[in-house]
């Protein structure tokens, strides 16, 4: 988790000179809050801080909110966003977790509920654990990325699928049947495992899964 001391770092991008001061008053309580004033800072602040909670408005000057949502999400940005809006049609809504938000308030909001909401998506950011300790580097989940010791390596969606896996219970040994069953489809080759396994080696190093013969794999030594 991103924070400063004791308090998680917030981003707040909101538009209008009155109801953004106020907001960065209230969350301050419990955030270090940033404000942005339009979509374009937003982006650059997204871009060059990490934070640990996004708040974005969608009616933004200069990048408008689902935008600026959709283009933090292709840098690789995987903080939690909440959209605030004054569009309450369920299209809207759609749109906004399609971009890749994860939650969605409706102006008039009540600040309680607002800071009920922001609670609840750090909780679950928690327990997603959107990053995983591979020793010497990380998993990036939700970038699909390795990241660590100077280098970026990006996976594939299978390959950061497994690796995923192997990551969460790093002391278990997965058969095969069980990676295929929680990687893959179930129409596909069993052979699939191995060949990801052999991507994820080519990419990470020979010791990133270890096959425990006659059993199956779990987690190696990513240096």
């Amino acid at each position: 988790m991103t924070a400063t001391g004791d308090k998680p770092r917030l981003l707040l991008v909101e538009d209008d000179s009155q109801l953004g001061p106020l907001l960065q008053e209230v969350l301050d309580e419990a955030y270090t809050v940033d404000l942005a004033r339009d979509g374009q800072a937003g982006l650059h602040a997204g871009l060059t801080r990490d934070y640990a909670l996004m708040v974005i408005d969608r009616g933004l000057p200069a990048i408008e909110g689902v935008d600026l949502v959709r283009r933090l999400r292709q840098r690789g940005v995987a903080a939690p966003v909440l959209i605030l809006t004054a569009r309450a049609a369920v299209a809207d809504r759609v749109e906004g977790l399609d971009a890749g938000a994860q939650d969605y308030l409706v102006k008039p909001f009540e600040v309680d509920e607002l800071l009920a909401r922001l609670r609840a998506l750090l909780r679950r950011t928690v327990d997603e654990a959107t990053e995983l300790d591979l020793g010497g580097r990380r998993l990036d989940v939700t970038g699909r990325r390795v990241v660590g010791g100077g280098q970026v390596v990006d996976l594939s969606g299978r390959e950061a699928a497994l690796l995923e896996v192997l990551a969460r219970r790093p002391q278990q040994v997965f058969t095969r049947p069980q990676l295929l069953a929680a990687v893959f489809d179930p129409a596909d080759d069993p052979g699939s495992v191995d060949t990801y396994v052999y991507y994820l080696r080519r990419k990470l190093g020979r010791d990133c899964v270890t096959t425990v013969h006659g059993v199956g794999y779990r987690l190696g030594t990513i240096s």
